[in-house]
């Protein structure tokens, strides 16, 4: 279960009390926003892409959406989303659980600049009811983060 290889490589790091498990659905920004108790902004949303290189992994704050524009100019490619049937083999997560965590070798993850503006974020822990409490700093580091980039469309003011 991706829950469980999450909570171990927290618990590993000795970070296992940053995981969270809800006894309700966390799998989409709102319902993650209501269980965590937080803006929707703060849900580290982490979205899977097909690249000529392999697979990757971008984490955006909860309330942007990827410019396609953006995208290309970073990756030289059009945004090609993994089809949902094929995330959990690509990645390691199925869909409402992915996360930068515990995932397969040759994933690579980007961190977008849209998470820069909140010092603590909830990325999913690998189920559809859990998710970790970090600071940019920790995500950074418990991602593996390949680079920073921005690939998110301006927020609104």
């Amino acid at each position: 279960m991706s829950y469980d290889k999450v909570k171990q490589y927290f618990d590993e790091a000795g970070a296992g009390d940053k995981v969270l498990t809800f006894s309700v659905s966390s799998a989409t920004v709102e319902l993650a926003a209501k269980a965590v108790g937080c803006e929707p902004a703060r849900i580290a949303k982490t979205m899977s892409f097909l690249t000529d290189d392999g697979p990757i992994l971008i984490v955006t704050a909860g309330d942007v959406k990827i410019d396609n524009h953006k995208y290309k100019e970073a990756f030289h490619q059009k945004a090609k989303m993994i089809p949902r049937e094929e995330v959990e083999t690509d990645i390691g997560h199925a869909p409402g659980g992915v996360c930068p965590f515990a995932i397969k070798d040759r994933v690579r993850v980007f961190l977008d600049d849209s998470l820069k503006r909140f010092d603590v974020v909830y990325p999913a822990a690998g189920s559809e009811n859990s998710a970790v409490r970090l600071t940019i700093p920790e995500l950074e580091q418990f991602s593996r983060c390949h680079q920073w980039i921005d690939v998110c469309k301006t927020m609104q003011a």
